[in-house]
């Protein structure tokens, strides 16, 4: 079966169990999103050489594929969906999250005011990311407000991973720059 499938060429697009929608859906638009944010940050692990970054990085990568596929399941296909063995977000993965922030935040990275992307490539792509990531999170927001978003963890991983990024990031310079001055 080739990828080019054609079945998009009218506009729409296929999320589980067969439903057609507009690719301007909004729950397109989420999962969209996420599916830039994983990419995002595949470019931020790829210009990485520090491995605590770059194997968090990866594990969050599996995380969103899991919410990804929930995003485009609708809230009535998700007993289903569940059911065939896929995942939802859970707040361990959130947990996950939370321990990277406290290890991070233990090795002293301190921060006042904004930070300005740019200082090494790697801290820009994880600043990039970052900002994706509240994308995401916005999108996700408003299937809330449709009252058509079934586990609000999806919210709150998100938010977490934002910090988690910009911690990284910070993280990422400090550790630059003290092996410029060695």
């Amino acid at each position: 079966m080739s990828i080019a499938t054609r079945s998009g060429d009218g506009g729409t697009t296929g999320l589980m169990y067969n439903r057609r929608v507009s690719k301007c859906h909004p729950r397109v638009e989420a999962y969209g999103c996420v599916d830039e944010l994983n990419s995002a940050i595949g470019v931020a692990r790829s210009n990485g050489k520090h491995e605590f970054v770059i194997e968090s990085l990866l594990a969050i990568q599996k995380d969103l594929v899991t919410l990804m596929g929930e995003l485009a399941t609708f809230v009535e296909d998700l007993p289903r969906y569940v059911k065939d063995g896929f995942l939802l977000v859970v707040p361990e993965m959130t947990a996950r999250l939370d321990r990277l922030v406290s290890q991070v935040e233990s090795e002293c990275v301190t921060f006042k005011g904004w930070a300005t992307p740019g200082a090494t490539v790697h801290s820009a792509s994880l600043d990039m990311a970052r900002t994706i990531c509240r994308r995401a999170e916005r999108h996700v927001c408003a299937l809330q407000e449709a009252k058509q978003l079934h586990n609000s963890e999806t919210i709150i991983f998100l938010n977490r991973l934002s910090d988690v990024l910009w911690l990284f990031a910070r993280w990422v310079e400090a550790r630059e720059e003290e092996e410029c001055k060695n």
